[in-house]
């Protein structure tokens, strides 16, 4: 009978190998899977950008006004189709790139391959408005003014200055008034008369 001699550090090993393994064997094991998005129906038909333009618009549902853009695509560049809308304007597409995976591209710009019934979409639902900010009314009736009774100042014209007199010359040459040296004459002559007169008398 052959006997075997174990160090304490080998069965100490030994020990801790078997709990592992017994412990190991009661537990089961569950691998978790990170969540994936569920990929989109296939219809096995695609679109190609026929536009004359470089690129157009990819947007998150079937309108312009609607819903924002999420992307381009470049004229001649294809992508899987995957439904049209009510009318058949708007075509969904696979854009990996936008936030559900999928958008909208007007349909007069692309041509659907092969040639094939593409079945109805409902639109996604249209997206929230940006928040107005609202104003406090008490806060803005501390800013109203009321008007006050009182009149402003008027404006009051100055007023006009009057024009100075002018006078008006007798010109000489008037035919209707008689010259001053006529009146000197005629008392000249009325004196020398009066002279006369009492040279006599004396």
């Amino acid at each position: 009978m052959i006997r075997l001699k174990f160090q304490p550090l080998q069965l100490l090993l030994i020990l801790i190998m078997l709990t592992g393994f017994l412990s190991a064997s009661n537990l089961t094991f569950v691998l978790a899977q990170a969540p994936t998005d569920t990929p989109a129906p296939t219809t096995g038909l695609f679109i190609t950008v026929i536009t004359d333009e470089p690129q157009i618009n990819v947007r998150m549902g079937p309108s312009s006004t609607v819903y924002p853009v999420v992307g381009i695509l470049l004229t001649g560049s294809t992508a899987p189709a995957l439904g049209r809308s009510q009318g058949g304007d708007w075509i969904k597409i696979e854009f990996p790139s936008a936030p559900d995976g999928v958008g909208w591209v007007y349909s007069p710009l692309v041509q659907v391959s092969p040639p094939g019934n593409l079945i109805i979409v409902p639109p996604p639902p249209t997206p929230l408005p940006p928040a107005t900010s609202t104003i406090d009314p008490t806060f803005a009736a501390q800013f109203i003014v009321e008007p006050t009774s009182t009149r402003l100042p008027t404006f009051t014209a100055q007023p006009s200055i009057t024009p100075l007199p002018t006078f008006i010359t007798s010109s000489t040459s008037d035919d209707s008034s008689i010259p001053l040296a006529t009146f000197i004459i005629a008392f000249a002559v009325l004196g020398f008369i009066g002279y006369l007169l009492s040279m006599i008398r004396r």
